[in-house]
């Protein structure tokens, strides 16, 4: 195979035979019962890959590479300037601390099936948890620390969790957000209630324990290390569930997606060799939370099946303490690759536009950057490229598909940039671009971007308990296909581009948030009558939303009070994570005929695009008015 084609013929071996190209990738991983049976067509929604075979996360993450010689070397670094330490972990004492406090769970009654929410700040103890889950065959939830009771409550009620992991603290760069409380807060509101929470005390923060359900992490792991007690791997299947993560509905409701064991460990092995070509003993720093899907796969389970060593950063790209905070993790570290948002890349930018703050770091062993999270602007990208002189490589994913979709696969070949585009499908993938009839749609032209079924190993093979909801979300819009709710198009040379999302899901710095969720917080106002939430242009975080809404008539108080009001109610009930900062009063929504808001047109209003006028608008003069009152604020 020569370099010059890698990638076309690796691609096309996998379109040829993806059992067999599959079946080879499983067979460089551990196995307790090694699959003979590669995809059954038959099971779930779309089929299920390896569905004979039998393993243990944990064991590919952590045992076999002490067994196999790389017990001293590093697996786990925590750099956290937000509290001024910084730890590390070798192979051999991250699986001391996992295989303990997988005991803790299991003598707190947590067993194979079970659901265990971790809460956590970016701490490594969270990584200890999620890996001590998998250990035993309990099924771990992460809920990002950002998120407010109410969305707390949600997770807790649809995944039931025997067990709740948390600590009392995170920090931010200016203040301490305390956990605990909103904790506390959410299980009041669920209709489910843990057994136990688990709290691990970080010294900037104290809190109250409940008498019968919280216990203190750090004494249930010294007791159980002071009795011996380790718990060991226990056999699961390869369908069996790894995780659940969450992501917003359309209709507010989160999503449960479902990840399992077997699939999930064979894809994030493949794209450690062939899309980020980290070897093992080589430092991966990926700049995500362990709370979103990234953070899931390449900071704690991708590095780590590896055999290298991830870097865990409780830190921001600005402010802790500047801009240069990121060189300083990479040449302290020595990281040969990177992954973080655009969205960070735009506020280093913002901050130190001459890349000054890079002077005095060395950085000669760093080959790429890696970014994720929403679309990578073209300007962004080529500064970036400008004063790394490197690779900068933008990708496409979704928490859904668990890793990347389409990207420059650095480890077989590196192709040709396009800026604006994450360049190609990933062996596993088949795009499609399609009109709303589901017809193909020519080269350059725009429409739905969706994926042939099946999907590949690691992607979702469910919803959690829920295929109909499945079903609809994903697979009926486009027979034989997954929609993957984005749109754009395909060049003629096969690289693909993301224009943006076709339904009401907004990506705010690389958070997926519901509209719909906003709306409902918003309706809840008393003054307020009708609304709705769009996602316009951000120059820093990508999107941000925008909530317009009619107050109701009769209503006395101010709308600058009332927009005052919605922002804070927003911030509250959904958290600060949804960077909900504007409220507009309108006099009236533009809707079809049959009372349809026109969120899209409003939305193009808002980012100075230009817009065709609906053909079922029900009063054209409408957009008008929304114009006046957006460019009122200094939008449109």
């Amino acid at each position: 195979m020569t370099a010059a084609n890698s990638y076309a013929q690796t691609y096309a071996r996998w379109q040829a035979d993806p059992h067999g190209f599959w079946a080879d990738v499983a067979q460089g991983l551990d196995w307790i019962k090694a699959p003979k049976t590669i995809f059954d067509p038959d099971s779930g929604p779309y089929g299920r890959w390896f569905p004979d075979a039998v393993r243990n996360t944990c064991f590919n993450a952590l045992d076999r590479h002490v067994r196999d010689g790389r017990g001293e070397q590093t697996a786990l670094i925590h750099d956290s300037p937000v509290t001024g330490t910084k730890a590390s972990w070798t192979y051999a004492q991250m699986l001391d601390e996992v295989s303990t406090l997988a005991a803790v769970l299991a003598d707190l009654g947590v067993g194979k099936g079970d659901r265990v929410i971790v809460y956590m700040p970016m701490v490594p103890e969270a990584a200890f948890a999620m890996l001590a889950c998998a250990r035993i065959g309990a099924v771990h939830s992460v809920v990002f620390g950002g998120f407010a009771a109410k969305e707390l409550a949600t997770r807790i009620d649809d995944a039931r969790p025997k067990v709740i992991m948390t600590a009392t603290c995170g920090i931010e760069p200016t203040r301490v957000v305390e956990y605990k409380p909103l904790l506390d807060a959410a299980i009041d509101l669920a209709s489910h209630k843990p057994e136990t929470c688990i709290v691990l005390q970080r010294p900037q923060a104290d809190c109250s324990m409940h008498v019968r359900r919280d216990r203190n992490w750090r004494t249930l792991v010294a007791t159980a290390r002071a009795n011996g007690r380790k718990a060991d791997c226990v056999p699961v299947a390869a369908t069996d569930p790894l995780y659940v993560l969450y992501t917003s509905g359309t209709t507010g409701r989160p999503k449960g997606v479902v990840r399992d064991n077997g699939g999930h460990m064979v894809a994030l092995k493949w794209t450690m060799d062939n899309l980020y070509g980290v070897k093992p003993g080589e430092v991966m720093f990926t700049a995500s939370d362990v709370g979103w899907v990234v953070g899931h796969s390449y900071i704690v389970y991708g590095p780590l099946i590896q055999g290298a060593t991830s870097v865990l950063y409780e830190g921001k790209p600005v402010g802790t303490p500047d801009a240069g905070a990121f060189w300083r993790v990479i040449a302290e570290h020595k990281a040969v690759v990177m992954f973080t948002a655009p969205t960070a890349f735009r506020a280093i930018r913002k901050e130190d536009p001459q890349a000054k703050l890079l002077a005095g770091h060395d950085l000669s062993q760093f080959r790429a950057l890696f970014l994720a999270g929403e679309r990578a602007d073209p300007d962004t990208l080529k500064w970036a490229e400008d004063i790394l002189k490197v690779p900068v490589i933008d990708h496409w994913w979704q928490t859904e598909t668990g890793y990347c979709i389409a990207g420059n696969p650095m480890g077989l070949e590196l192709l040709p940039v396009k800026h604006g585009s994450p360049t190609v499908p990933l062996p596993g993938f088949a795009v499609d671009c399609l009109d709303e009839g589901g017809r193909q749609v020519p080269a350059g032209t725009m429409g739905a971007i969706v994926l042939k079924l099946p999907l590949p190993p690691g992607a979702l093979p469910t919803l959690w308990q829920d295929d109909a909801r499945f079903r609809e979300a994903y697979l009926t819009a486009f027979p034989g296909y997954y929609n993957t709710s984005d749109a754009g198009y395909i060049d003629e040379d096969g690289y693909i581009f993301i224009m943006g999302r076709t339904d009401d899901i907004i990506n705010v710095a690389g958070h997926r948030l519901s509209t719909g969720g906003m709306e409902e917080v918003l309706a809840s106002h008393p003054a307020v009558a009708e609304c709705a939430v769009v996602g316009i242009r951000d120059a820093l975080k990508g999107e941000q939303p925008c909530g317009f809404v009619v107050l109701k008539s009769g209503v006395t108080q101010e709308p600058a009070e009332v927009e005052k009001e919605l922002v804070a109610l927003v911030r509250d009930r959904i958290g600060p994570v949804a960077a909900f900062k504007l409220a507009l009063t309108v006099g009236r929504l533009p809707k079809t005929r049959s009372g349809k808001i026109l969120r899209a047109t409003m939305k193009k209003i808002a980012d100075g695009e230009e817009y065709a006028m609906p053909a079922t608008i029900e009063d054209p003069a409408v957009l008008g008015e929304i114009g006046v009152a957006l460019k009122g604020r200094g939008i449109g």
